[in-house]
């Protein structure tokens, strides 16, 4: 289960990488306009081999930008991101600058990798992102010009070498054989560091004691002493007698013992006693202290040395103090002038309960190249003294606890801050990309429903529009087809009221025929007024009937042929009907002997014929 999550993590990362590689856009970064095609995008390798292989401190994104070339949009992006890793690495790594500086034109292969392998190039199986990761290990190094120093300066220029064969083949297997060798000589130097850091705790453990001994028998001695004037045995006896006893009593029972207390106190009876200025307006007490001095010497003695006291070396004391008792002049030497160091003289005074917290931690002094790193190794307690060492386990010097503390307060030396790991600046700076693709894709999301609802609005309105076009255009229409229609109309009512003018006209000329017809005045009816039907296929003439009666009792006309025969009754009405209709004509006298002679003419012709 645990494998599966944890290969579920690294998918959803390389999908993140791949994402930002692809989608993001950063401002004034040199984007192609649109999407080349794989022809058209530059081999940008070499570019970035020579830019190495000249050790420049530039961004990539610089390089680029200078370069006028169609750049594709992932290698804009993964140069981008090896730049802004980079960039956080080198302020917050926590490693020596001048370390970093060189560490950070990495940038140039890291670029390259990204942008061949995505997120291969940047996930935990990097073996550039493992080296970087490794350079933990390298938190106290100063280039302080020393062995260790060079040392490491010579392996990073080695990794120029290795970097360049790296661009050259265009694979990272020089670089993997690197930074296996590394690995390997880290884990031999761990070991070198934790045995020398063990030696040199020893040794100035010892030392210390003997330190702290040392510089405490001479600060209680040149407190006793002071500006005093004492007799030459007396300073002789307290130079090489007293100080050293009371040096070894600090350094085998402790600087607080008891044998260091009554050392110091019979000191300064032996000081009290010797200067006239301090013990003779006090006769009664200098008897009582100098009939025992001589006694209580030997017994401090015995206490702290395993040899006795040899006994010629009290001569000279035990000559002053029976002078003294005996209130003989002596002849006073001036003691030599000594600085009392009060540090010694209260230790037991000095807070030391913070040192705890700072053993194993790393300090920093100076600043930029001139930074020197300094390994807390250990609070030195006889001495008070902090034992510093440099990042080989080599002792740097020692520093007095109040030195250190002042030193702290004041900024001179500050707690160097946790490393920042490459890797979580890799995590880091995809975590920050993440929320700007996050951002960016809501952004376009929301510039394409925006578009989108620009773009349906425009098309509603261009609907509406048309719709709106379409009914002004069919009430146009419809407007002109009425106006037509009217017209029509109208023209229909003038042509109804002109053909009705004409019918009631051609009524009343109709009547006016039929009111004048007499009797013997013909009428010519149309055939299919008269319904004859053709018997020799010839076309049938008019039908013409003269008025034989007219009854006016009921309006009718009474017409017969020539002969006299095929009576036809009309009403008047009936006739005007006619008339009007074109069915029936009435003739005149004239036209009725016209016809006649006509007739006869042509029966004559046929005649002849």
């Amino acid at each position: 289960m645990a494998m599966k999550q944890e290969a579920s993590s690294r998918n959803d990362s390389n999908d993140v990488i791949r994402a930002i590689l692809i989608n993001i856009r950063v401002p004034e970064l040199p984007y192609p306009a649109g999407k080349p095609a794989d022809a058209d995008i530059p081999d940008w390798l070499p570019l970035l081999h020579s830019c190495w292989t000249e050790q420049r401190n530039e961004r990539v994104i610089n390089v680029l930008n200078a370069v006028k070339m169609t750049w594709s949009v992932r290698q804009v992006n993964a140069a981008y991101l090896a730049d802004r890793v980079m960039d956080v690495f080198l302020k917050t790594s926590g490693l020596h600058v001048s370390l970093v500086q060189r560490i950070a034109r990495l940038r140039f292969l890291l670029a390259w990798q990204i942008e061949v392998h995505g997120e291969q190039g940047l996930n935990d199986e990097s073996v550039l992102r493992q080296w970087l990761d490794g350079l933990q290990s390298l938190r106290g190094w100063s280039d302080s010009g020393g062995r260790a120093a060079r040392q490491l300066l010579a392996q990073l220029d080695e990794l120029v070498v290795v970097a360049d064969q790296c661009f050259g083949e265009r694979s990272m297997e020089a670089f993997e054989r690197f930074a296996t060798q590394w690995r390997q000589d880290q884990l031999q130097k761990e070991g070198r560091i934790g045995k020398l850091r063990t030696r040199l705790l020893e040794t100035e453990q010892g030392a210390s004691r003997q330190r702290a001994a040392d510089q405490m028998s001479r600060a209680l001695v040149a407190r006793a002493l002071g500006n005093r004037k004492l007799p030459a045995d007396v300073i002789d006896f307290i130079s090489t007698i007293w100080t050293p006893l009371l040096r070894q009593a600090a350094w085998k029972d402790g600087l607080t013992s008891d044998n260091v207390r009554h050392a110091n106190k019979l000191l300064e009876w032996i000081v009290w006693i010797a200067d006239p200025a301090l013990s003779d307006n006090e006769r009664d007490k200098l008897y009582q202290v100098g009939e025992h001095l001589s006694d209580k010497v030997r017994e401090v003695w015995s206490r702290i040395q395993s040899d006795p006291l040899p006994e010629s070396s009290l001569s000279g004391l035990e000559a002053v103090m029976v002078a003294r008792l005996r209130g003989q002049s002596l002849d006073l030497v001036p003691v030599e002038q000594r600085h009392v160091d009060e540090r010694w003289l209260n230790l037991s005074a000095t807070d030391t309960s913070a040192a705890s917290g700072y053993t194993g931690q790393w300090f920093v002094k100076g600043s930029d190249e001139d930074e020197q790193r300094l390994y807390f190794l250990t609070l030195l307690e006889d001495s008070q003294d902090v034992l510093m060492t440099n990042g080989e386990g080599v002792k740097l010097g020692l520093m007095d606890w109040p030195e250190f503390e002042a030193g702290l307060k004041k900024g001179d030396i500050r707690r160097l801050p946790d490393l920042n790991p490459f890797g979580a600046v890799v995590d880091q700076t995809i975590a920050a990309l993440v929320q700007v693709l996050r951002s960016q894709v809501e952004k376009r999301r929301e510039a394409k429903a925006k578009a989108e609802a620009q773009a349906e609005a425009l098309r509603v309105a261009r609907a509406k529009a048309e719709q709106a076009r379409l009914e002004a255009e069919a009430l146009r229409a419809a407007e002109a087809e009425k106006a037509l229609q009217l017209q029509a109309e109208e023209q229909q009512a003038v042509e109804a009221a002109e053909a009705e003018r004409l019918s009631r006209e051609l009524y009343e000329a109709a009547r006016a025929k039929v009111d004048a017809l007499k009797l013997g005045s013909w009428i010519a009816l149309e055939p299919t007024a008269a319904s004859e039907k053709p018997s020799d296929g010839l076309p049938i003439e008019a039908l013409k009937l003269k008025l034989a009666v007219r009854l006016n009792a009921t309006d009718k006309l009474v017409f017969v042929d020539r002969l006299g025969l095929n009576r036809t009754e009309y009403t008047s009405t009936a006739l005007i009907e006619l008339i009007v209709s074109g069915a029936a004509k009435t003739l005149s006298s004239e036209a009725e002997f016209e016809d006649t002679l006509s007739r006869v003419v042509g029966r004559i012709r046929v005649g002849r014929t």
